[in-house]
């Protein structure tokens, strides 16, 4: 009798594959990171074949920390990184250049010229997004156009798009020896190829954007047994699709309208579940997919999604040796009592929502000789609470009824100075589940039900247990002040890269 069931979070900086049982709890982990490929400004790139490798590594070290056999596992499950792209070679299974990652800007210029005729918001009705650099279509395109040969060789059948989700699939199912191509509806609403109500590719767009359908993943549920996997798995189905941030929502058991959950990631990413119902965002954030279980209706969602948050720690850590360890940020950030001054605005890429800003770049203001590298840390935390306070609202402005308190999950919700402060200026609790990888544990719950590991909804809202809660201290006054110097912060980082 299986006795769990095995997720694969592929993320931005990591592959990791984590074996739950049946309560939704940890029992083994393998984890591998992969490189992150700067080729030059606003280019950030994978090598999806060592993305591949650590996969197939992280399974098996898994199965080793648990003593497991592939007899022991229900199914397999598969969250990832949304938009990043990856092309390969159907014969070969070798990707044609590396994956181009969600945070890159190089397709900026295409971007300016489909917006040119209708707006920024051109495909938003069909798709519930803006056009803009951090979907897959016009990475998709520039790949095809970039490497010799690739237009042509897709028209023809020869190469495979996807999304890492898909990539992972394709070669644990077999690679080029029989791998299945395939996605799910989730990823699908992250293209700017599929429309929302249909859920299928769409040839308007297609054409817009100058893909051939013979390139793309056929696109299913969240929950279903799309195939099943070579070793370390051999046999086992995998039956569960989602992107990392839906997976994530789905862990939460944020199941219904109305349910919400913010994600401290690389990135941060609110998602607000709308049901049944696609609600168009007239406050700067998008929509999206929620998730669909095998044959029943999709659900929908909104997201307000922030580019830089994690990876604001890494920078501090990587490119400016604040710490040797991103953790001992909230320690550095405690040596001073307040920034002294100094705002952090980490445009880095631009500002996605609810700016949506491509001509914003980051910006370190407010600096004095009194400023420490202390100072400048604790500002970086701040950010990423003061970001995520302009979403929330974003979505409190398009919602029906205000979000009461916020469900909070990914590695940074482990800094309690940032968990309090995040409280502190939104006004309201933030809850952190007693399950923090509550995104490779949607992936898991999606594949689970689909093989009757878990029966349904309600069982797995019983899992959901609550483990810390912090409520708001800071007086209304102060907290209005915050937000207005936010926002004056922010606005100083817009029109810093010139119109082409």
């Amino acid at each position: 009798m299986p006795r769990y069931v095995i997720a694969i979070d592929q993320g931005t900086t990591s592959t990791r594959a984590i074996l739950f049982d049946h309560a939704g709890m940890p029992v083994a982990t393998g984890q591998r990171e992969h490189r992150q490929i700067f080729p030059q400004a606003g280019w950030v790139e994978h090598d999806a074949t060592e993305i591949r490798d650590n996969t197939f590594a992280v399974l098996a070290e898994a199965l080793a920390a648990a003593g497991a056999d592939p007899a022991d596992v229900a199914a397999i499950g598969i969250t990832n990184q949304r938009e990043t792209a990856v092309i390969w070679d159907r014969a070969t299974g070798e990707p044609i250049a590396h994956a181009i990652v969600w945070q890159d800007t190089r397709t900026q210029d295409l971007v300016d010229r489909l917006a040119a005729d209708g707006g920024v918001d051109r495909f938003r009705a069909q798709t519930g997004l803006p056009l803009a650099t951090y979907f897959s279509a016009t990475k998709i395109a520039w790949l095809l156009d970039s490497v010799e040969g690739a237009r042509a060789r897709a028209e023809a059948g020869e190469l495979a798009f996807g999304t890492t989700d898909s990539w992972v699939l394709w070669n644990l199912t077999g690679g080029a020896d029989g791998g299945v191509h395939a996605t799910d509806v989730t990823n699908a609403s992250r293209t700017l190829l599929m429309d929302l109500a249909t859920l299928a590719w769409d040839d308007g767009l297609l054409t817009a954007f100058g893909i051939p359908r013979a390139l793309l993943p056929d696109i299913r549920s969240s929950s279903e047994v799309y195939g099943t996997a070579i070793a370390p798995l051999a046999g086992v189905p995998i039956s569960g699709i989602l992107g990392d941030q839906q997976a994530a929502t789905f862990g939460q058991a944020a199941f219904g309208a109305g349910e919400s959950k913010n994600t401290y990631g690389t990135g941060n990413f609110l998602i607000a579940n709308t049901g049944t119902k696609i609600v168009h965002s007239a406050n700067g954030l998008i929509t999206t997919v929620a998730y669909r279980l095998g044959d029943d209706e999709p659900r929908y969602a909104l997201e307000g999604s922030i580019a830089v948050t994690g990876s604001l720690i890494q920078w501090l850590r990587d490119n400016l040796g604040f710490f040797e360890n991103s953790a001992d940020v909230e320690q550095l950030a405690l040596s001073v009592p307040d920034t002294g001054g100094v705002a952090f605005v980490p445009a880095f890429s631009g500002l996605f929502a609810p700016y949506w800003r491509p001509d914003a770049r980051g910006a370190i203001l407010g600096l004095t000789r009194f400023a420490t590298k202390a100072h400048i840390a604790r500002a970086a935390l701040e950010a990423v609470a003061l970001q995520t306070v302009d979403v929330l609202d974003a979505a409190g402005a398009d919602l029906p009824a205000p979000i009461t308190e916020l469900r909070v999950d990914g590695g940074m919700v482990a800094n309690d100075t940032l968990m309090q402060f995040q409280s502190d200026v939104l006004g309201i609790p933030v809850v952190r589940p007693a399950v923090i990888e509550t995104t490779a544990l949607g992936a898991a719950y999606a594949a689970g039900l689909a093989v009757g590991f878990w029966s349904d909804l309600d069982e797995l809202r019983a899992n959901w247990r609550e483990d810390h809660r912090w409520e708001p201290m800071m007086a209304a006054a102060e907290r209005a002040e915050r937000m207005r110097a936010w926002k004056k912060a922010v606005t100083r980082t817009f029109d810093w890269v010139d119109s082409p």
